[in-house]
């Protein structure tokens, strides 16, 4: 075999790798989608010609990354290094790209953050075990078809390009910086332009900040991407100089897919473990902790283990049992109780007494209408700002999977940088308001004020109603309409959001009297 040309589609390896498509081919190393038809999955193979300069180092760096166990790294299968067929077989990934998403532009900045997060503590968890990446480039970060995070090519793309580095930690964090920064501004920066991206604007020789390209950036947002990447832009802050601390940083920006939720228990099946199934394509995790293991992770460990874990209740049985017991045993007694005041009752010699039952004075019910939004906004009238506009009309589309949320702050008042912020909603013309549901999600706590007014001012807009404990859905109906052109729900303190403050509104729907 005088090339890896020579490897043709239908070619078997090891009596079941199956290949398929070449995808692509570089330097000697060549990329295949394949079968493997044991398991009758699809794998990714990489082959090599016979003079491949870099073959062992490229196995070594396989068989490496193949004893990474962390579920957003793409797994290695099998490295073998021979005469005949040298190869790599690892997870065949499919999805959407980072590069991919931004190649329109910017990212939702929680949404980019979110994803970069995910990246980070994977890599941190490599880093551990020794094993950098060193490539990193908007098309090794894909959101997978199964709605999960992975990143490609740990260990391998390095020695398949002949990449080293003198502080690998060092370079990974830029190379996550660089992914952050493409996401909240759309712009790539680097020295070359990457997956047809616009270079990043310059300024006095550097990089200009995130906030100074794309407006509507947090600020904390802001600040990472510069620890991380551009330290000479911000005198006096800390750099971040590992994965490790790059994710410790985003460890509280909410993740890219809702926790799941447990089951209501008469559904609950019979639990047969202590821990959680790793999500499909995922290692097996240990039942154990290995030997010299810290007993508490660290943040960037303990976001993920959270996400996919599930605590099993202690004890359940017997409390379940006692608590029968006792429901019985106050049953028996109820029951005793009525019978001896039916006997005595019956035993005596006066008259029963007549028992008038007033009726209830009938109501007349008021016909109502349901009222179509003409348009929604984010509501931020005393910063001058936009609170999320662009998802506002989410809240009204009758979509659960939908919702509009403001910016996620860092304590309930806002972070003492405004008194509230709303989703305001134009009924298109003045309307009798008589109930208005409200749907606020899975957040808890917090305050919110519903307002009803004839314009698109705070001071104009009355308060009709308070809700509190915010979490669900929540009904008000007027005993008397409101009438105003304007609905807004004003939160005045914000309910919590995996370990921030955020208002979220999946879904209002507005009645007006008829």
């Amino acid at each position: 075999m005088s090339s890896s040309a020579a490897v043709e589609p239908g070619a078997k390896l090891a009596d079941r790798f199956r290949l398929e498509d070449r995808v692509h081919e570089s330097g000697g190393a060549t990329l295949w989608k394949a079968i493997d038809e044991v398991l009758a999955r699809p794998v990714a193979v990489h082959t090599f010609d016979p003079d491949f300069p870099r073959l062992n180092e490229v196995v070594t760096a396989a068989r490496a990354a193949s004893r990474l166990t962390d579920p957003r790294l793409t797994q290695v299968f099998d490295a073998t290094e021979d005469d005949g067929r040298s190869y790599v077989v690892s997870e065949w990934v499919s999805g959407e790209t980072f590069g991919d998403m931004v190649a329109s532009g910017s990212l939702e900045p929680e949404r980019a953050a979110a994803l970069v997060a995910e990246a980070a503590e994977a890599l941190a968890h490599a880093h551990e075990a020794d094993i950098a990446h060193l490539c990193l480039t908007p098309d090794h970060l894909v959101w997978t078809s199964g709605n999960t995070v992975k990143l490609l090519g740990v260990g391998i793309d390095a020695a398949l390009a002949e990449v080293t580095g003198d502080d690998p930690a060092r370079t990974d964090t830029e190379g996550l910086g660089r992914l952050l920064y493409a996401g909240l501004t759309g712009h790539w920066p680097g020295e070359e332009k990457e997956g047809g991206l616009p270079a990043a604007p310059m300024d006095d020789g550097h990089y200009c900040t995130p906030r100074q390209v794309t407006a509507g950036i947090p600020g904390y947002l802001d600040t990472i991407t510069c620890r991380a990447l551009l330290p000479e832009s911000r005198k006096g802050l800390t750099p971040l100089t590992t994965p490790a601390e790059l994710a410790e940083a985003l460890s509280s920006v909410p993740r890219p897919t809702p926790m799941p939720m447990p089951l209501p228990a008469t559904a609950l099946p019979p639990v047969t473990a202590s821990r959680a199934e790793a999500p499909t394509g995922a290692a097996a995790a240990p039942a154990t902790a290995p030997a010299g293991a810290p007993a508490t992770p660290p943040p960037y460990q303990q976001s993920y283990q959270q996400a996919y874990q599930q605590p099993r209740p202690a004890g359940g049985g017997t409390v379940n049992k006692v608590a029968m017991t006792l429901v019985v045993l106050l049953v028996m007694v109820a029951v005793g109780l009525v019978a001896w005041t039916l006997g005595r009752s019956l035993g005596t010699s006066e008259p029963p007494v007549a028992v008038t039952t007033a009726k209830p004075t009938p109501t007349t019910a008021t016909a109502t209408r349901e009222v179509k939004v003409q348009k929604a906004s984010g509501f931020d009238p005393q910063t001058g700002g936009d609170e999320r506009s662009e998802l506002a009309l989410n809240a009204v589309d009758g979509k659960s999977s939908t919702d509009w949320h403001s910016q996620s702050y860092f304590s309930a008042d806002f972070g003492n940088l405004k008194k509230g912020v709303g989703l305001l909603l134009d009924l298109g013309e003045s309307v009798p308001v008589k109930q208005v549901t409200v749907d606020f999600g899975a957040g808890s706590g917090g305050t919110a004020e519903l307002r009803v007014g004839p314009s698109a001012d705070l001071g104009s807009l009355d308060v009709v109603h308070k809700f509190s404990d915010l979490g669900g859905k929540k009904t008000f109906s007027a005993d008397s309409p409101h009438k105003g052109r304007y609905v807004c729900v004003w939160f005045t303190r914000m309910p919590t959001f995996q370990g921030k403050y955020r208002g979220t509104v999946v879904d209002v729907k507005i009645l007006a009297a008829k």
